[in-house]
């Protein structure tokens, strides 16, 4: 049996846990050693440490501060890493906690966050996912279940110094280009909700002032929410401290890609069971600057799809110039509309996209001035036939059972 080196509490408060944090600063101390070729378990929280609750109020999703999060566990230190060398992460298994077989998915209210699809889902709202084994259903999204693919949303490893300084400052100037936007542009450093694992008094307020907050991927790995990074997975991290610093958390049941709903997949508390090994010199040897993976080899096994397209035309009519994120929208928001023919709301078909094994292709970048994305949306999820017919849609819903929905303050 491989050691826990990290545990949660779900009744405690992640502020409690002194191995875990909530920013990336390279002064955090690590929370726990171990060799290379060592095997151990990591426990997490749910990325906002318990705040989004199993019940139907989407208060929670509206109400959180999105500065506290991501909890994350370690940072786990590996005896011999230096910087330039190959962090070898395999990713054993990943489960959910035993206490806590469930998970959420939610869009946050434009006034606090927003999202991909914020203009037309400008409210808070929230859908609860049950777990059943390796599935999943929903009681506000019925006629669909569908097999997990179970993936930490968020790992990666401590940046060195210069690292962190490049960061926040290629961040902060990009905010001041549009400092009122929303969703912002970037999230700065915020000491205040800071928690810096073990590091405490003046050091951890020095820290927290600079810590980097841990909503985007960058070059250390980080917040990628790749739906394919799941068990049997194995992760070549660059490594910028002594001991590599590799820290794990946001896991997620299901995703589709994208995360397009932002408070995305069905996002659980859980555990990873990993082993580390090094490649000394390996970013040199490699032309490595981002990390790269092998995929499992165990996923749901869908094999029919309507594959919705889009292009880099926006609502409104606009043209872009081969813009992929717009192309990326639009094959959405014409999955949207399309399930809405069956009878779901808008709110519960964007909550499918969000959650379900859904596939997101860049399939055109060269034909100006329209890039094209496709959306491939797993006919075999539904307890219904959604194919095209010459006789039409048929309702499966009628409208009685809804996503909970939370009214701005």
């Amino acid at each position: 049996m491989a050691e826990t080196l990290i545990a949660v509490d779900l009744n405690q408060s992640p502020l409690e846990n002194p191995l875990i944090h909530n920013r990336w600063h390279p002064d955090i101390p690590m929370a726990a050693w171990v060799n290379p070729g060592d095997e151990f378990v990591l426990e997490t929280y749910d990325w906002t440490g318990g705040f989004i609750k199993n019940n139907d109020s989407a208060d929670d999703v509206r109400d959180i501060d999105l500065s506290t999060v991501h909890y994350l566990s370690g940072p786990v230190g590996v005896k011999g890493a230096e910087p330039g060398d190959l962090l070898v992460v395999d990713l054993l298994d990943i489960g959910a906690k035993q206490d806590s077989l469930w998970g959420f998915n939610g869009f946050f209210s434009k006034k606090n966050g927003g999202g991909f699809l914020t203009e037309h889902f400008p409210q808070a709202q929230k859908s609860i996912w049950d777990i059943h084994g390796m599935f999943t259903k929903s009681r506000h999204v019925p006629g669909v279940s569908y097999a997990g693919l179970i993936h930490p949303g968020l790992i990666g490893c401590l940046p060195d110094r210069k690292m962190l300084e490049a960061w926040n400052t290629r961040e902060v100037d990009f905010i001041a280009t549009n400092p009122t936007r929303v969703p912002p542009l970037a999230n700065a450093p915020f000491e205040p909700t800071a928690h810096m694992g073990q590091l405490t008094g003046e050091a951890r307020d020095k820290a927290a002032a600079e810590g980097a907050r841990t909503v985007p991927p960058r070059e250390h790995g980080g917040n990628c929410d790749i739906k394919d990074l799941s068990r049997g997975s194995k992760i070549f991290f660059p490594v910028y401290v002594d001991g590599a610093g590799l820290s794990v958390g946001d896991l997620h049941f299901s995703q589709g890609d994208g995360e397009i709903t932002f408070c995305g997949a069905i996002e659980m508390a859980g555990w990873v069971h990993m082993k580390v090994t090094l490649i000394k010199g390996g970013m040199a040897k490699y032309g490595i600057k981002n990390p790269i993976f092998k995929p499992s080899p165990i996923t749901p096994h869908y094999n029919d799809y309507l594959i919705f397209e889009g292009i880099s035309v926006d609502e409104q009519g606009q043209q872009h110039y081969l813009d992929v994120h717009v192309a990326y929208r639009q094959a959405c928001l014409n999955a949207i509309e399309y399930l809405k023919k069956f009878g779901y709301s808008g709110a519960q078909a964007y909550s499918i996209l969000g959650t379900a094994p859904v596939q997101g292709h860049i399939s055109g970048v060269v034909d100006i001035p329209n890039a094209c994305a496709t959306l491939w949306l797993p006919t075999q999820i539904f307890d219904f036939d959604i194919n095209p017919s010459a006789a039409g849609p048929t309702k499966f819903l009628d409208g009685s059972i809804s996503m909970p929905l939370s009214p701005d303050l």
